[in-house]
This record gives structure tokens, C-alpha cells and sequence, in this order.
């Protein structure tokens, strides 16, 4: 047979059985990754909040800090040291991700000043740790929405692309398999009609031939 034939058939069976499966592995993965984002969402949401209330409470008594001590005083009472972050990452259906970073913050210097200017000092570290942690998250769900939008995109060119091609294809082989089945069965249906005449005819003529009777009439 030749490529359409029972080997081609066999071919497109297969790829057809294994976009099918890969069908299901991507609606799979959409479920997993779909929770996953939901749950990065909602610890946005939280995280955003919680950095927000804390960088206004921050600003709010660095202005005060500010009116009390004095510019030269908040500068004196910032780190000379910058702050570290480590972030590990996580996976999820193949995907990485930031997730729970860990802020290291300097010593902070005695400074002196007023209480307004420590408390301020202790807010924004505050406010630095929670903005680390929105950062991660939301680094966290742009990765994962990003990774959801495209197997998305790729099951429905799975469904609604090749394995309909895929299906098209199959039943097309099958149709000739079938009209080349049908073709087989009635030539020889034909040669055993042909064969079941010569043999009637050959009979009748040995039988002419051997009646004396039959013979003499003629």
C-alpha cells in the first residue's frame, strides 16, 4: 500500500491518538495552573494592600520626622549598608516562579532624634519588606498568566486545529480503503464469474462431442 494507504492509515492514527492525549495533558495543565494563579491573586491582593497602607504610613512620619529633626538627622538615621533580598523560586506545571523572598535588612544606625524619627525608621523597613514580598508575587502571577494564556492558545490549536486536520485526513484514507476494498472484491467477483462460464461451456462442448446421436443430427 502506499503512504495513503494502511501504512498512512496507521501513521494518522497515531498522531491523532497523540494530539488527543496532549488534548488532555493541556486542560490539565490549565486546571493546575489556573488554581495556582487564583491562589498568586489573592496574595497580591493582600500583599498590595499591606504594601500600600505601609508606604503611606511610612511617608506620613518621615514628613514629620523631617519637621521635628531635621533633613541632616533622617539622612544620619538611614543605613550606610543596602538591604538584601534572596528569593527561592517555585514551579508549577513546568513554570518558576518567586516565591516567599526573604528580605536581610542592615543594622540601622543610632542616630538619636526624636521618636517620630525612629518610628519612621522602623516603618519603612517595615514597608520594604512588604514591598519585596508584592514584588515576588507579583512577578509570581504576570509569570503565570502568561504561561496560562499561552497553553490555552495551545490546546485550542490542538482541538480546534490539528485534530480535526488529523480526523479530515483519517477519514479520507479510510474512504479510499474502502472504494479500493470494494474495487478488490468485485474484480474478483468478475474473474470467478468469467471462470464459472469457461468451465459451463467447456462442459457442454465434451458432452456434444461424445453423444453419437447429437452427432449425426448435426
Amino acid at each position: 500500500m502506499t503512504s495513503t494507504g494502511r501504512t498512512g492509515k496507521v501513521r494518522v492514527e497515531r498522531r491523532l491518538m497523540t494530539a488527543r492525549h496532549g488534548a488532555r495533558l493541556l486542560d490539565r495543565k490549565q486546571h493546575i495552573l489556573a488554581d495556582e494563579l487564583e491562589r498568586f491573586q489573592l496574595r497580591m491582593e493582600l500583599s498590595r494592600a499591606e504594601w500600600e497602607e505601609l508606604a503611606k504610613e511610612a511617608a506620613l512620619w518621615l514628613r514629620r520626622a523631617a519637621a521635628l529633626d531635621g533633613s541632616r538627622r533622617v539622612e544620619a538615621a538611614a543605613p550606610l549598608e543596602p538591604a538584601w533580598v534572596s528569593v527561592p523560586w517555585g514551579s508549577a506545571m513546568g513554570v518558576l516562579y518567586p516565591e516567599d523572598p526573604e528580605c536581610r535588612l542592615p543594622a540601622a544606625p543610632h542616630a538619636g532624634g526624636s521618636s517620630a524619627l525612629s518610628y519612621a525608621a522602623a516603618v519603612h523597613r517595615r514597608a520594604l519588606e512588604a514591598g519585596v514580598r508584592y514584588a515576588a508575587v507579583q512577578r509570581a502571577e504576570l509569570l503565570l498568566a502568561a504561561e496560562l494564556a499561552a497553553t490555552r492558545t495551545r490546546q485550542r490549536a490542538v482541538e480546534n486545529r490539528w485534530i480535526p486536520r488529523l480526523e479530515d485526513e483519517l477519514q479520507s484514507i479510510r474512504r479510499q480503503l474502502d472504494a479500493q476494498e470494494l474495487e478488490e472484491s468485485l474484480r474478483l467477483r468478475w474473474a470467478a464469474d468469467r471462470n464459472s462460464g469457461n468451465t459451463g461451456t467447456t462442459g457442454n462442448s465434451a458432452i456434444l462431442a461424445q453423444d453419437p446421436d447429437t452427432r449425426g443430427t448435426r
